[in-house]
């Protein structure tokens, strides 16, 4: 009965589909008032019957626009709308057709807040507004899956957002930060339901949104609006399963919102690898994917709470801050051979085999104040605090071969390290502004601490056979503080050459960084049958002072299409050191240098831009680096320091471009990205020929080059009553020009990459959901040494997801993942299906789920990985986790808009 049903359905739609008309609207809008030509007013066709969106379009920076849609109706409502105007409403026929010019009427303050607007997209400036009404779902979809329905935004696997290629690095909830800066939280959480409106913008500081100025424009950030009739209530999710081989996951979110306040607590623990609050399956529904709870690899056992707070008074205070508790457990076991290549055309051999067992327990909390005293001074306060205490318990067996496979070295290590970090860190900015032609005066003040206190148990053995044979046995005991004090001061004063188009900014910028180390190694005494004979040879004491004074011009240019901007610097930087154990290695170096750059955006229209910068930087040695201290720690590679280093000098050039065709839903963005550096800092390492053991120094050198560049082309296609279908073609690729040496040779190599992807996003209505992707790398590495073979790589990895509703409340999701790198070694696995599976039923009215998932069907997960440089290819492999089998169950509450529903119009308003 249900195929009979199906069938029949799908019968239907077809015939259905095969009665739609093409139409295409054209016309121009202006104001009523001055008659001035609108650009990027939204136009969109309505169906009659349910008001769903046929299609969409914007005008050009002339007024005109073309509608272009299909529908099997025979009139649709035209619905024209502009910030600041009344919308414009009526019904036409479906055919082609040129409604003339159209005038909008300039919306009163009343009308203001009655009006809604059924618009999809809306421009205001800079922002980019999308209804969410417009853009079909599933029933419970979060904002992740809505996201992934928008034009230009892009969400991978693990759910970082790209929007035109364009990172998004914050996501707020009505303007503010929603439990910190971990996005996945904020879109695997909250529902579709409650939100009204997705705003997309350039990323800005609160202080450049208060002082008017222009972003870099390299991030964005995405604005999830609620309903004020919302605002008030709670919601959440709690969820908890449990699998085979003692496999289990738990998590819990409750939000309370109160008009301006909000509160949050959330919790979770799971022993399946999942980073956050992530549960329900393999999709993680919780998020917390860009937080870290812990360190590690191989299987994590960890478990996670946390709180939120914000609240607004008198609408010139506001305070946030969050509290994390995380811990974790890790056991790891990894692999790895290494061939090394020497310049005289022989080559070494390294393999190793390693066990770890990391142990972690961490607090990170922060406390926001941000104050805005009247118009023209705002105070914003950041801390944050983080303290982990990590236990590490790891051992290592490793062996070196010389050319004809003759064991030269071998090592064996073992070690217990605890390690206790706090850092805490400061930040205060002080804004004034001055008049209304764009002038301020800001003040930025910095005080961060960072203090590591060490205990570390060493047992090793390291056997150098050959000619002259060595045996080198350690058994020490270590105790250490660093200590890092970071104090910075920043002033910038912005003096407006023309008003709110020119400026000049003015600024001096002053720092002190101050590093205090102190490391001390006693060795195991038989006589004292204690650690207490002390090794001046492995213990370190010294003071290290990083100071700078950097002077700024940068003169700056806006106006609605152009913006560009040129700045020089000086920097003055002094580095001191010193060696209370080895006075001889003290060191005092003075740098003195230019930096300068300029920036250039074009804004074509509201939906195209490109963007071309150029900057000239300078970065100075490490301490390490600089320091002539032979560090002796592993007998095996023994490393000193080299005073007379120059800091490296890089010239970086950037362009970006971007356009989406709202007309036809076809978007572009490319990039590329050029870096020159000459005095590059590189490690200098002579290799043993009889024994394999190294000696590194570091040296300065021309010649690097780096260049990227990509882009991306997608087109969505839309049939009515049906379904959707983007695709995307993406390709990346890289040069690398890099200068190093081997055995005191220095040579060069050029590696090449090259990255095509092409994917598919088919959506049937809410039936079905099809995602699949293929990737190959190409990669050829080539040297200019005669003892070095040029070599190449390329793999190959397809990615399917799908989504299934055939049945009422069943869903099925898959994730398939197949991996082929035929370039690893023979022993480590080269090829590998990846394949998990959830079978989800809703139950209480949709608000719960039960869910069985199978993790890796086919038993096949592998991180078999090979990595090629310049100078080694390494196979590796390490712990993995193995197939399994969960049972679980969901729950999600909402009181969200219960106690404001009497506030909704009875009848259909439209609003901006």
């Amino acid at each position: 009965m249900k195929k009979i049903f199906f069938l029949t359905s799908l019968f239907f739609s077809l015939i259905s589909y095969s009665q739609v008309k093409d139409f295409e609207v054209k016309g121009i809008i202006n104001s009523s008032e001055d008659k001035d030509l609108l650009e990027s007013a939204t136009v969109h066709a309505e169906r009659i019957k349910d008001s769903s969106i046929v299609s969409y379009t914007i005008t050009n920076e002339k007024g005109k626009f073309s509608l272009v849609g299909k529908t099997s109706d025979s009139k649709i409502k035209l619905v024209v709308s502009f910030i600041g105007f009344t919308p414009y409403t009526k019904i036409i026929d479906v055919k082609n057709q040129n409604v003339g010019t159209l005038s909008l009427k300039t919306a009163n303050v009343l009308d203001a807040v009655v009006i809604r607007s059924s618009a999809p997209i809306t421009i205001k400036k800079d922002t980019l507004e999308f209804n969410v009404k417009s853009f079909k779902t599933k029933a419970d979809a979060n904002v992740e899956d809505l996201l992934k329905k928008l034009p230009g935004v892009e969400v991978d696997d693990e759910g970082a957002i790209t929007v035109n290629g364009k990172a998004v690095n914050k996501i707020l909830v009505n303007g503010k930060p929603f439990f910190g800066n971990d996005p996945t939280i904020t879109t695997r959480n909250l529902t579709k339901d409650i939100i009204e409106k997705i705003q997309i913008t350039d990323t800005k500081t609160n202080a450049q949104a208060f002082s008017g100025e222009d972003s870099d424009g390299e991030n964005k950030t995405i604005n999830l609006t609620i309903k004020k009739e919302n605002n008030k209530g709670y919601f959440g999710k709690v969820a908890a399963g449990a699998g085979t081989d003692e496999r289990y996951e738990y998590a819990g979110m409750v939000t309370r919102f109160k008009q301006s306040e909000r509160i949050g607590l959330l919790a979770g623990g799971n022993n399946i690898n999942s980073p956050g609050f992530s549960f329900g399956n393999q999709r993680l529904q919780f998020g917390g994917n860009n937080r870290s709870f812990g360190g590690g690899q191989g299987i994590v056992t960890s478990n996670n709470y946390g709180v939120n707070y914000i609240n607004v008074f008198k609408k010139i205070f506001e305070v946030s801050g969050d509290y994390f508790y995380k811990n974790s457990e890790s056991d790891n076991k990894s692999s790895s051979n290494r061939e090394t290549f020497l310049s005289d055309g022989t080559s070494f051999y390294r393999n190793s085999e390693t066990t770890s067992l990391n142990e972690s327990d961490s607090h990170d909390a922060s406390l926001d104040f941000e104050i805005e005293i009247d118009s023209t001074f705002r105070i914003d306060i950041e801390s944050d605090f983080n303290k982990n205490l990590n236990t590490n318990i790891f051992n290592s067996d490793s062996e070196t071969l010389d050319n004809s496979k003759v064991l030269t070295n071998d090592s064996k290590i073992n070690s217990i390290a605890d390690f206790d970090r706090e850092n805490f860190e400061n930040e205060i900015n002080l804004t004034k502004k001055f008049g209304s032609k764009g002038a301020f005066l800001r003040v930025e003040l910095t005080a961060n601490l960072n203090k590591t206190n060490t205990d570390d148990y060493v047992k090793s053995e390291t056997n150098i056979y050959g000619t002259s044979p060595d045996q080198i046995i350690r058994d020490q005991y270590s105790d250490g503080i660093t200590e890092v004090k970071e104090l910075g001061t920043k002033l910038t004063y912005r003096l407006p050459l023309k008003a709110k188009k020119l400026f000049l900014d003015i600024a001096y910028n002053v720092g002190n960084t101050n590093t205090q180390k102190t490391r001390n190694t006693f060795d195991f005494d038989t006589n004292t049958n204690d650690y207490s004979s002390f090794s001046t040879l492995l213990s370190t004491d010294f003071e290290y002072s990083n100071k700078t004074s950097k002077p700024s011009l940068e003169l700056e240019y806006r106006d609605q299409k152009w913006s560009a901007s040129a700045e020089i610097a000086y920097i003055n930087r002094t580095l001191e050191n010193t060696d209370f154990l080895r006075p001889q290695t003290n060191l005092v170096r003075e740098f003195n240098n230019a930096e300068y750059g300029f920036s250039v955006r074009f804004r074509k229209s509201r939906t195209s831009g490109y963007r071309f910068r150029y900057n000239f930087k300078n970065s100075a040695p490490s301490l390490s680096q600089l320091q002539p201290f032979r560090d002796e720690s592993n007998p095996l590679n023994i490393i000193t320091g080299n005073p007379t280093l120059s800091p490296s000098k890089t010239h970086n050039i950037r362009f970006g471009a971007s356009n989406f065709n709202w007309q036809k839903r076809t978007g572009f963005w490319s990039f590329a990205n050029i870096s020159l550096t000459d005095d590059r800092v590189v490690a200098n390492t002579v290799i043993n020929p009889n024994t394999l053991t190294r000696e590194t120094t570091y040296a300065n050198v021309d010649g690097f080059v780096n260049m990227r560049a990509g882009g991306s082309y997608s087109s969505t296609k839309k049939w009515e009553d049906f379904g959707s279908l983007r695709t995307e073609f993406r390709i990346f690729g890289t040069y690398n020009k890099n200068i190093n040496f081997n055995n005191g040779v220095q040579y060069s190599s050029n590696i090449t990459a090259l990255s095509p992807r092409i994917g598919f996003d088919f959506s049937w209505d809410k039936i079905l959901l099809i995602r699949p992707t293929y990737t190959v790398n190409f990669s050829r590495n080539t040297y200019d040494i005669a003892s070095f073979s040029n070599k190449n790589f390329t793999s190959h990895d397809v990615t399917i997801a799908t989504t299934a509703n055939f049945l009422k409340k069943f869903e099925w999701l898959n994730d398939v993942k197949y991996n082929y790198n035929p370039n690893i070694a023979d022993g480590f696995q080269k090829s590998a299906w990846f394949w998990n599976t959830t079978l989800r039923y809703s139950i209480l009215k949709n608000n719960g789920a039960i869910s069985l998932k199978i993790y890796d069907v086919l038993d096949q997960n592998t991180n078999a990985r090979r990595v090629a440089t310049e100078d080694y290819i390494q196979d590796s492999s390490s712990t993995v986790l193995n197939q399994y089998a969960m049972l679980s169950f969901t729950w999600k509450f909402n009181s969200l808009g219960k106690a404001g529903k009497k506030f909704e119009p009875r009848s259909r308003r439209y609003r901006h």
